[in-house]
This record gives structure tokens, sequence and C-alpha cells, in this order.
């Protein structure tokens, strides 16, 4: 069915997505070069903020709105999965500055460039949504799973080797924290796979 206007909650959806895209750049970034680490926690809080914005209009639209393009359920567990990613982004930026990491390692920068590829694959995703092409999610939903895969390995080694090369309780703990929250930032990313997965099953 062609609409003549996009959909509110495809809409908002896709700047959801491309607001994910646009703080996991800006992540990515800054962790492989961190000069300012109160600006980058300061510019994750504002991507975070913005997110919170789309969530909070989905949620009024869905109040008011009779009839959805997907089930009512299914729009708001997209919804939230998706704000998780950011979440995620945005407490692993915060950790920089509490404990004031300002030399991020090679797998931090090998995390962030696993989660600015995975929000990409999100946002192309999303995006096939209002087209109500549905099976060609699919493509995408697998890549996140594989990037969900690759976060877990990678934790495995740099845990591996934190505990190996790390003598200094309090560094360890730091970093170990940080590693896992970039990997719990990778599990959210593949619920939004899961999520999109539930939909194509139900509206295919």
């Amino acid at each position: 069915m062609r609409l003549k206007k996009k959909d509110i909650f495809f809409e908002t959806l896709e700047n959801m997505a491309d607001t994910i895209v646009q703080a996991a750049d800006y992540f990515a970034q800054h962790t492989s070069n961190l000069q300012d680490v109160v600006l980058f926690t300061n510019e994750m809080k504002k991507y975070e903020n913005k997110c919170d914005d789309y969530t909070h209009t989905i949620i009024t639209e869905l109040n008011k709105t009779f009839i959805t393009p997907l089930e009512r359920d299914d729009i708001m567990e997209l919804t939230t999965t998706m704000d998780d990613v950011l979440d995620g982004l945005e407490a692993t930026a915060s950790r920089f500055y509490m404990y004031n990491i300002t030399e991020p390692d090679e797998y931090i920068v090998q995390f962030a460039d696993i989660l600015r590829q995975s929000a990409c694959e999100i946002q192309k995703a999303v995006h096939l949504l209002s087209q109500k092409k549905l099976l060609a999610i699919r493509e995408y939903t697998i890549r996140l799973n594989d990037l969900e895969n690759q976060g877990d390995e990678l934790l495995r080694i740099c845990i591996k080797n934190l505990f190996a090369t790390v003598t200094d309780p309090i560094e360890l703990i730091k970093r170990k924290e940080l590693y896992e929250r970039l990997e719990t930032t990778t599990d959210s990313c593949e619920d939004v796979a899961n999520m999109l997965e539930s939909i194509i099953m139900r509206n295919s």
C-alpha cells in the first residue's frame, strides 16, 4: 500500500535509526582519537536525548492513533530495542569521563567499528519497513547476528588479554566494565534484529 505522506510511526523509527548511525559514527571516530573527553560525552548525551524524544513521539502517537501500520506492541518493542542501542553507546561514553580514560585501546576501537557497522544495518532494515519490503530486511538481520557474534568473540579475546597484561586492579576493573558494556550494546543491536524478524513473521 503506497502512502502519500509517510506514516508518523515509520518516519519516527527511521529518524531513530538515522540518529543511531550518527551517534555510532561519532562514537567510532572519537574513540579512535579521543582528544576531549568532556565534549565527547556531552555530544553522545545529545544523541541519546534526541532518541528519547523520538521514543516519546512514538508513545504519544500510539496513545492517540486507532489504526497503526504494524501491531502496537511491535512498534513499541522495536522502539524500545532501538533506544537501548543508543543508551548503551551513551552509557559507555560516560564511563570514559567517569573513569578518566583518555586513551582507548585497540579493543575499544574494534568494538566501536562493530557498533558502527551494526548501526548501518539497523538503518537499512528500518528504512525498508515503510516500503513493506519485509523479506528484504532479512539480509540485514542476518548481518546483525553475525556482528553480534563478532562482539562475543572480541570480548573473550580482550578479557583474556586484560588479565594477562594489566596488573593494576583499578585499571583492570575500569577496562573490563567498558568491554562488557560495549559487548552488551552489540547484544542490543541483535535484539533489534530479533524484533525485526518477529515483525517479518507476523506480517509476511
